[in-house]
């Protein structure tokens, strides 16, 4: 540095060396050299004409003149104590003046810490003066003693800047180890910040207040920091801002340009530019990342070639056994072996035959040999006769090559393919004409199955709306009633008009009231048989013993005193409302109920007593039965009332609508406006988009039969299947069973049409709602309405973009918007779709807070 010549050529002027203390020469010692492997020699002194060039020069000439050798700095030592005072007084005005052009010089370059820069220079010309003051106090002792005083009690301050002016025929005074956060003689303090540095960096998440701290690199942009928050809060960039102290930053700002220094501390702000339509959300963490038990590795074959292979990830749970290992004789760091179950890289063939005494196996080999074998033969001779009767006589015939040999063989294989060809081919079509037969007849079964299951559901419609029995019975009477009169209605308007309209409207009035009337019949003579019903059902409840499973899965039943007796009373309910029973039979029953009431003594037991003797006395008086079934009814009526008595029967305070306690009747009580009643929730029907709790069951009958006439029992039947086949996922949907009747109607007539999207077939009891995307949820927006064999279809195929076409997947979609628009807005299933929301965001990654994680 001091060897570096000015903007003019000419050389420049060397500054003064300054006295050293202990500090700063364990500061030299510690500082790397220029790299020219020696101390700059000092130069001549120049004269005081100099560009603005060499005044950035010559501020670094006395920063590094500063950290010159100890022995250098001990001769001159002497001189620079004498002139200390006066090289001082001399060089507070210039230094002011050159302060002003450098901040001006600083403002013509556009630095962003020109403020900084100027606090500074004030702190260094106030740590002059105060040097001034100690050196004068200081002269008058030992330099040595005085040095090393110094040194021992406290450190010396830092030098003051020093311009071209004051290095001319001047001396410095006694040097400061110079503080490693403020350098005054730094051009821009960018140039002397580590940007690879981190801080800590609080984002404010406006409004909501979240604090969401980070480390990051000095580095780093906002629009860096802009673009990871897009991605954790999945929001566009371009409407994420970033403030700091109520300033909008610009997106190359880096966090050294805010002021920020390494391990500092700074707050952002972060807001979104479109706060009503696009709010900044909650921020959640990522969860830690836990490795998955099967993986999948892409490896490079030796063809270059890429393919993936399924890792099986193992776990263990045993301790890695001790494989030995050997110790460093330098350093005594113990290195251990380690093993992996990771398969070996086969080392290439050495050529050299090895073997292995780790098998007993002892390999064979079969070689065919020819071995010599002697023959011997007899012809005629002296004195032997061999007869040549049975001899051959051998031509030879054409000679065959070992060509035309192979070419035989090569025949005879081609035939025996052929016909073995011939044989799979034939077995290939008897399998399709087998197939072809197979599907036929599973199609006539259909036909015939699909055929049966018709006729049978309108013959069971059709006994329900003659022998009408349940409430859905009769909500289908009033539906068909309802429908009939809306037709008759359209013919009178079509085909009548003026007083013979009046008069079919009053005929038509007529017939609707006999309807009317019939339905009524019909539902009192349904209510007295479902009374009965009702009656044995609570007795049937409360006799029955209790009930649970084992650890094997086997049911174990328990009686309980409380189901014994209940079990009593119910068969001597069941005694005295048979018939057709002799005196003596009915005597009996009298006399065991009689016995059982006389168990509580109260006002509803006697009365019982009292019915009991009369009709004892009055059968032994010969009276006939006939007259005798209002006393039996009552009789039965009052004993029914003693069996619902939690007093004398425990077991039916569990299946009394109404509670024994009365600050029970406190809780879940609401009024129906309709019939001024004051009703449990139970008694109320709620649907998804209900927001108050409205008229009460019987009321919303009553209305129903009355004006809308609506029967719900083919949505209820649509329900029941769609929430079978959602438990059968299982895979946690709640959105198909938090659905009413209600909204599956406006679902399937209002946004499907009421029939399949694929065939148009609109028969409700041969169409069901099925998943679209089966790997999700079943939800409004997920659903498609179609028979139940293109739903079996359906539910096979792997990729949707490949079994439908553009057009088709585009009609489903829009279906989706409308279905969500009109959903999404239901206080129960909005509640659940942010769950859903929230539950994604939460597993959306690994968690930030408390970590250093860079953001690219």
């Amino acid at each position: 540095m001091a060897d570096q010549a000015g903007e003019d050529g000419t050389p420049a002027p060397v500054s003064v060396p300054v006295v050293p203390t202990d500090e700063s020469e364990q500061q030299e010692q510690q500082q790397p050299d220029d790299g020219r492997g020696e101390d700059p020699p000092p130069k001549e002194e120049q004269p005081e004409q100099t560009t603005e060039g060499e005044e950035k020069q010559e501020t670094s000439e006395v920063k590094e003149d500063e950290q010159q050798p100890a022995e250098e700095k001990t001769a001159e030592e002497k001189p620079a104590d004498e002139s200390a005072e006066q090289q001082q007084q001399e060089a507070q005005p210039e230094q002011q003046e050159k302060s002003e052009e450098k901040q001006e010089t600083q403002a013509e370059e556009g630095d962003k810490v020109e403020t900084e820069a100027e606090k500074t220079e004030t702190v260094t010309q106030e740590e002059s003066k105060d040097e001034q003051k100690a050196e004068e106090t200081q002269e008058e002792e030992k330099k040595d003693e005085s040095k090393e005083g110094q040194a021992e009690a406290q450190p010396a301050p830092a030098p003051s800047p020093v311009n071209e002016e004051q290095t001319v025929g001047t001396e410095t005074e006694v040097a400061k180890e110079p503080e490693a956060e403020v350098d005054p003689h730094a051009v821009t303090p960018r140039s002397k910040v580590n940007l690879e540095a981190t801080a800590t960096v609080k984002f404010v998440l406006m409004p909501s207040g979240q604090v969401v701290t980070q480390a990051c690199t000095l580095g780093q942009t906002l629009e860096q920091l802009k673009q990871h928050f897009s991605a954790e809060l999945k929001m566009p960039v371009n409407l994420i801002m970033l403030m700091f102290d109520g300033k909008t930053m610009t997106d190359s700002t880096t966090l050294a340009d805010l002021g920020v220094g390494p391990n500092g501390t700074i707050q952002l702000e972060l807001q979104s530019a479109d706060p009503v339509n696009t709010p900044i959300k909650a921020y959640r963490p990522r969860q830690e990342y836990h490795m998955p038990d099967v993986i999948t590795v892409r490896v490079q074959a030796e063809d270059n070639t890429y393919k993936d292979v399924v890792v099986e990830i193992e776990r263990t749970t045993r301790k890695k056994p001790f494989l030995g290992g050997y110790r460093h004789k330098k350093t005594s760091i113990e290195y251990h072996h380690a093993s992996a179950q990771t398969m070996q890289k086969q080392r290439p063939p050495s050529g050299t035959e090895k073997f292995c005494r780790d098998t007993q196996t002892v390999e064979q080999h079969h070689r065919v040999q020819q071995t010599t074998n002697d023959t011997s033969t007899q012809m005629t001779g002296i004195g032997v006769y061999v007869s040549n009767m049975e001899d051959k006589l051998l031509i030879p015939k054409k000679y065959t090559t070992a060509d035309e040999h192979l070419s035989m063989i090569l025949n005879r294989v081609v035939i025996i393919q052929k016909y073995y060809r011939r044989w799979l081919a034939k077995r290939y079509v008897e399998k399709l004409k087998d197939d072809k037969r197979k599907r036929m007849e599973f199609e006539r079964l259909e036909e015939i199955r699909k055929k049966k299951e018709k006729a049978d559901r309108i013959k069971k419609e059709f006994e329900r709306r003659m022998n009408p029995k349940s409430k859905e019975d009769f909500d289908l009477l009033y539906h068909a009633l309802e429908k009939w009169r809306q037709e008759e209605l359209s013919r009178i308007d079509e085909t009548l008009e003026g007083a013979e309209r009046k008069a079919a409207l009053c005929m038509l009035l007529d017939q609707e009231t006999q309807l009317i009337a019939a339905i009524g019949r019909h539902k009192l003579e349904a209510e007295g048989d479902n009374k009965e019903k009702r009656i044995q059902s609570f007795l049937d409840k409360a006799a029955a013993p209790k009930k649970w499973k084992g650890h094997d899965g086997k049911s174990t039943e328990m009686d309980t005193p409380f189901t014994i007796r209940a079990k009593e009373l119910r068969d001597i309910y069941n005694s005295i409302n048979m018939k057709y029973l002799t005196q003596d039979e009915r005597l009996d029953v009298l006399l065991t109920l009689k016995h059982t009431v006389k168990e509580h003594d109260c006002k509803l037991t006697q009365e019982i007593i009292e019915l009991i003797d009369r009709e004892a006395d009055l059968l032994m008086r010969g009276v006939k039965e006939s007259n005798l079934d209002g006393l039996r009814k009552r009789i039965s009526t009052l004993f029914l009332q003693y069996i619902k008595t939690p007093t004398f029967n425990p077991e039916a305070a569990k299946l009394l609508k109404v509670p024994q306690d009365p600050s029970v009747l406190r809780k879940n009580i609401y009024f129906c406006p309709s019939c001024n009643s004051y009703l449990p929730s139970t008694e109320f029907a709620l649907s998804s988009n209900s927001r108050n709790v409205g008229k009460c069951r019987r009321c919303t009958k009553i209305d129903n039969d009355a004006r809308v006439r609506q029967d719900y029992s083919l949505y209820r039947y649509l329900l029941k299947q769609l929430r079978k086949a959602e438990e059968q996922y299982g895979d946690g949907s709640k959105i198909a069973f938090l659905l009413q009747e209600h909204d599956l109607r406006y679902l399937v007539d209002k946004v499907w049409g009421g029939q399949s999207i694929l065939s148009a077939w609109d028969d409700l009891y041969d169409l069901t709602l099925v998943r679209w995307n089966k790997h999700e949820e079943w939800s409004p927006w997920n659903c498609i309405l179609l028979t139940k064999d293109e739903a079996a279809a359906h539910d096979r195929l792997v990729n949707l973009e490949e079994g439908y076409g553009n057009v088709f997947i585009q009609k489903v979609q829009q279906k989706h918007v409308l279905a969500r628009n009109y959903f999404s807005r239901l206080p129960g299933i909005a509640e659940h779709v942010r769950e859903r929301a929230n539950e994604r965001e939460t597993r959306s990654g690994p968690s930030i807070q408390g970590q250093a994680v860079s953001v690219q």
